[in-house]
């Protein structure tokens, strides 16, 4: 017997929560003008001879060398902050393996289109004799990951539009929270630690939920890792736990996230963001840690010059969603970016991912991954993604269907991103709760979809116009050949960002 999934907006809290309708029950979440991403099962009722598809990201080649003295072969933990008129890159700078938060630095770089990366010579500090270079922070622990965010909280004073989160146990005692008006010039929020339960010896993300109104933290513990006792014991996978706060400085004690289905491997780094055209969908490009598999041979190894001990182990990422902000679904378990051909990308740690999926140009979105980890060609990577093209409901050749839940949406019109071959097609029928064809929106009365297109008007013989259907409950049913379909959204029609991208 097959049960049907569907979703309900909680009152509390204003998240989506996954329940599971009784018999006969009609429950239609109101999506409203919202991008839809088919990331996951959200909106999916039935899938009849079409599958979700995880679409693999292309790879765009080096966009930046460490080879500055104060960098090296250890940097990592990047994040690439867009805000609008330039890119922003925040990374460790790190040369030899050390104990947490010695001789490490927080570099910084930018670019105009996400592509060629310069480094400024900020002369803010001094590192191998000279000012001359791009280090933004040389604070002991805090640099060890220090990762940035773009504060989108309405109100927020301009002298703290830029916030960050860094810091280590056995450094310091824990996260510090800092400040920044241009990015570049920080200072602390306060002079002590506003988390401490954690080991935080990794890459610890922040970011502002509208959702949620209020800050949200993603950082790494270990299943059962944190006692009740308030005593930090590693134990188990290394996983995700979350904490919110109003004020970037009382935070809420540490929630496990869960995960759908259950996990069962390492992930290192989370990396999770709202998605910057849908910033109800939490997207996480987490770091997949295989520990103990690996894939070099000891001649291999010493060919390439790999540090003692990390060729052991192999590392890619994965896709996760989360809706709840509590539960990441897997729908993918499938890698997001394997390592390649080349055999540096076999190396122990290597393949993370920066923080934040970002937009470089109309069509196109970009992830950087940092590769060649702990080895002198160590570098970041872009990869490109069509925008919103993380997955997809593909149909094949023979043609199939995809039927959604009953759903609400506000708006006049429905615009579909989507991609078929010179044969394929989509055509799209509006249903009633129960699923029969409206009058006028069958199938049939729909004018064929045709071509690659990010936001394409659907129109049936009558027209594409929908006021008369607008917060009425309804189901698409969607008839595709040799096609992908990657998103959809409800729009009212000239109405300002909303308008139909062609």
């Amino acid at each position: 017997m097959r049960v049907c999934l569907v979703w309900k907006l909680s009152a509390a809290a204003g998240l989506l929560v996954h329940m599971t309708a009784a018999a006969g029950e009609t429950v239609a979440p109101d999506i409203g003008g919202r991008l839809e991403m088919f990331v996951d099962r959200f909106l999916i009722e039935r899938l009849d001879n079409t599958v979700l598809h995880l679409h693999e990201p292309r790879d765009e080649g080096e966009v930046l060398r460490y080879d500055a003295p104060w960098e090296g072969n250890f940097c990592a933990y990047n994040t690439v902050i867009y805000d609008g008129t330039r890119y922003r890159l925040y990374y460790r700078g790190k040369r030899q393996h050390s104990a947490d938060g010695v001789s490490e630095v927080t570099c910084y770089a930018e670019s105009s289109d996400g592509r060629v990366w310069l480094k400024p010579k900020l002369g803010l500090h001094e590192a191998s004799g000279t000012r001359d270079n791009n280090i933004i922070l040389a604070v002991a622990g805090i640099t060890h990951n220090f990762s940035p965010f773009l504060d989108t909280r309405p109100g927020v004073p301009p002298g703290e539009r830029f916030k960050a989160l860094g810091g280590v146990q056995n450094v310091g005692g824990g996260l510090y929270a800092l400040v920044s008006a241009d990015g570049i010039r920080w200072k602390k929020l306060q002079e002590k630690p506003v988390m401490t339960r954690g080991a935080f010896d990794s890459q610890n993300v922040a970011f502002w939920s509208a959702t949620e109104q209020r800050y949200v933290a993603c950082f790494r513990t270990f299943t059962k890792g944190i006692t009740d006792a308030n005593v930090w014991k590693p134990a188990g996978l290394r996983s995700i736990s979350r904490a919110d706060s109003t004020d970037l400085i009382t935070w809420s004690d540490p929630v496990p996230t869960m995960f759908d289905p259950p996990q069962d491997v390492h992930l290192y780094i989370s990396q999770t963001h709202p998605y910057f055209r849908a910033p109800h969908v939490w997207v996480a490009t987490a770091a997949r840690f295989m520990q103990g598999r690996r894939a070099l041979t000891e001649e291999e190894a010493t060919a390439l010059k790999v540090p003692k001990g990390y060729s052991q182990d192999v590392s890619d990422s994965v896709l996760l969603t989360s809706r709840d902000g509590r539960t990441y679904q897997q729908t993918f378990r499938e890698a997001l970016i394997r390592p390649s051909l080349r055999l540096s990308e076999w190396v122990s740690r290597t393949g993370y991912p920066a923080l934040n999926v970002v937009p470089t140009g109309p069509a196109e979105m970009s992830l950087y991954v940092n590769q060649d980890y702990t080895l002198p060609t160590a570098h970041l990577r872009r990869y490109s993604m069509r925008l919103d093209g993380f997955a997809s409901v593909r149909a094949p050749y023979e043609g199939g269907e995809m039927t959604t839940i009953p759903l609400r949406f506000k708006g006049n019109q429905l615009v579909l991103n989507f991609a078929t071959s010179a044969a394929g097609a989509i055509r799209v029928e509006i249903q009633d709760s129960a699923g029969k064809a409206l009058p006028g929106f069958a199938a049939a009365d729909c004018v064929e979809l045709l071509g690659n297109r990010l936001a394409m008007p659907v129109r049936w013989k009558q027209g594409g116009d929908l006021s008369a259907l607008a917060s009425k409950p309804i189901r698409l049913r969607f008839v595709m050949k040799d096609a992908d379909l990657y998103a959809l959204q409800f729009i009212l029609q000239g109405a300002g960002s909303n308008t139909p991208i062609h």
